[in-house]
């Protein structure tokens, strides 16, 4: 099985990437945060910094575009393969965010087939980079996942990754496995599996349904747990305290690297909150830490109750 890291608007960006790559099971390809090019500028200095090589050495990164007007993915896939030497570029119809969707983009894109496939047109005759897709299975329900299939069929997708939701789920209730089924016994070229995969029982619980899967991608499940990809391989983990040891230094890496590009200490204790909205869930026991860092408006605060965490608290 080949394991990849989504991508996490905010948070998995090259900073996060090199800590987490220097500490834990590593995935097989990282994708960024998505690259939204438009008529003023190709890449900003940020997704510029992102997708730079010397800040991803030894990972293979791919990275994803959200757009859907096809002149400005290829203007962004062109310039990442000249200036930077990717090869392979993923499109963005999966992400749900109102401000997104809104403007016909992610998976708003999806109820838009007519345009969705003048832009293939021209993508397709034109791109010399590989092109990946990330989807959902629809915007306001699913009914046109079997039209959205076979739309994407008549390209040449290098693979396609499914998130079994549609753009109104977001991220709650049951993945749509019977949606994502229909792609299974259909696709014929590469196909990652995306949703929910948060503990090896879920992991064991795809893979039984879909045995000849090759591809699961991971999002929030790798943000609570940095050591599930070792967990789904079958890696015999450190034991507590050494793993203890390594998400503390993996915690002072990113204190320290964000503290030097960010402007303030505010900054950094809220850009440090969004990671234990995630890490805290590798904690037993740690509601009461999650209302303290939610609550605390103090970087030295905010260190004392990560000092009391590491030390009082185990692990899962």
């Amino acid at each position: 099985m080949d394991f990849y890291f989504a991508p996490m608007e905010g948070i998995t960006g090259h900073i996060y990437r090199r800590a987490f790559h220097n500490y834990f099971p590593a995935p097989d390809k990282y994708f960024t945060p998505f690259i939204s090019p438009d008529g003023n500028k190709i890449l900003r200095n940020k997704e510029k910094r992102d997708v730079l090589p010397e800040n991803n050495v030894g990972m293979q990164v791919v990275p994803q575009i959200i757009t859907n007007r096809a002149d400005y993915f290829l203007m962004a896939a062109e310039y990442l393969k000249s200036e930077y030497g990717y090869s392979e570029v993923n499109l963005n119809l999966g992400c749900p965010s109102g401000t997104v969707v809104t403007k016909g983009k992610g998976s708003g894109f999806l109820s838009r087939l007519e345009e969705l496939e003048r832009f293939f047109d021209e993508v397709f005759e034109t791109c010399t980079l590989e092109v990946s897709v990330k989807t959902r299975v629809g915007r306001n329900d699913d009914t046109d996942w079997e039209k959205i299939l076979a739309l994407f069929g008549r390209y040449p997708i290098k693979e396609l990754t499914v998130h079994p939701r549609i753009q109104k789920d977001f991220y709650k209730g049951q993945v749509r496995m019977e949606t994502f089924a229909r792609a299974y016994e259909t696709w014929e070229r590469p196909l990652c599996y995306n949703g929910d995969i948060f503990t090896k029982g879920s992991y064991e619980k795809l893979t039984e349904r879909f045995p000849k899967l090759e591809k699961v991608m991971l999002g929030r499940g790798l943000l609570s747990d940095p050591y599930l990809i070792g967990r789904l391989r079958g890696e015999e983990l450190p034991d507590e305290t050494l793993r203890k040891e390594t998400i503390r230094r993996f915690h002072a890496q990113l204190m320290e690297e964000y503290g030097a590009v960010l402007s303030s200490d505010r900054d950094l204790l809220y850009k440090m909150k969004e990671l234990w909205f995630y890490l805290l869930d590798s904690f037993l026991d740690s509601e009461k830490a999650r209302k303290q860092i939610r609550k605390c408006e103090k970087l030295g605060e905010y260190q004392i109750i990560i000092d009391g965490l590491f030390r009082e608290h185990s692990l899962y």
